[in-house]
């Protein structure tokens, strides 16, 4: 058997390395096993809120840390705070105690696979901490959850969000250089103050951390091009698309309507 590093052999509690899987023994016979507990985590609501806000991508993520499974007697393919999980990867693939991850997904448009024309959208569904490594494994204990962490989730190191800092620029939105709503976490349609959606503008159309956005429904048949119903701002920018937060609306936002960016 390869002993564990960093984890508390007193007599009682033994963490061992199986050929397969972790198998934890306890002085008690229980049915889940958990973890250290997570401390109350000190981060300000606004940057938790960032930390699990949905991007988008058009390639599918080359990400081979992934959960593998939990530690206890039945098989379970969600967990939440607290939960142990297994990584499929141990000191020989660079981890180490005390290391942190983002544990995210990629939610599929459809059955077609990622890419231009079938964009994905990455869910943040927690994060965790690395408890005990062995060569090739190692267990970690759920800090947070967005949602349920599951089996197979993907793993990238944990950074804490930068909540930017609004724009000064207020002017009239730009013309001609709308953007469209696509679509948001779990692949939602519909917004209101304080969601976060996701655009087809990105950094290669001048959007910047902290843009002031205006969402607009368009109302041509009615009469008017566009009207507009909410102020939003940019806290996640790739390439060629941005997820935008809600600061206010007067009205649904749907998957569809109008961006412009203030000048």
């Amino acid at each position: 058997m390869t002993r564990l590093i960093g984890v508390d052999t007193t007599p009682g509690i033994r963490v061992f390395l199986g050929t397969c899987a972790f198998v934890l023994t306890i002085a008690l016979p229980a049915v889940a096993q958990r973890g250290p507990a997570a401390p109350a985590t000190s981060l300000p609501p606004d940057m938790i809120s960032l930390a699990c806000a949905p991007t988008m991508t058009y390639e599918a993520p080359a990400a081979p840390l992934r959960i593998s499974g939990e530690q206890e007697s039945t098989r379970r393919l969600s967990h939440a705070p607290g939960d142990l999980v297994t990584i499929n990867a141990g000191t020989r693939g660079g981890i180490s105690v005390g290391q942190e991850f983002y544990t995210r997904r990629v939610i599929k448009s459809g059955e077609a696979g990622v890419g231009r024309t079938h964009p994905g959208t990455i869910k943040t569904t927690g994060w965790i901490r690395v408890w005990a490594v062995d060569d090739d494994m190692a267990l970690a204990t759920i800090t947070h959850a967005c949602d349920s962490v599951d089996l197979d989730d993907y793993l990238e190191p944990f950074v804490l969000p930068v909540v930017p800092t609004l724009s000064q620029l207020t002017g009239p939105p730009e013309r001609g250089n709308y953007g469209l709503v696509l679509s948001g976490g779990d692949r939602r349609t519909q917004f209101g103050r304080g969601d976060y959606l996701l655009i087809d503008r990105g950094s290669t159309q001048g959007v910047a951390p902290g843009s002031r956005f205006v969402v607009y429904h368009n109302k041509k048949m009615d009469g008017n091009f566009l009207f507009q119903i909410a102020e939003a701002i940019a806290v996640d920018v790739k390439p060629d698309t941005a997820t935008l937060h809600v600061l206010s609306a007067i009205d649904a936002i749907s998957a569809g309507d109008y961006v412009g960016m203030r000048k």
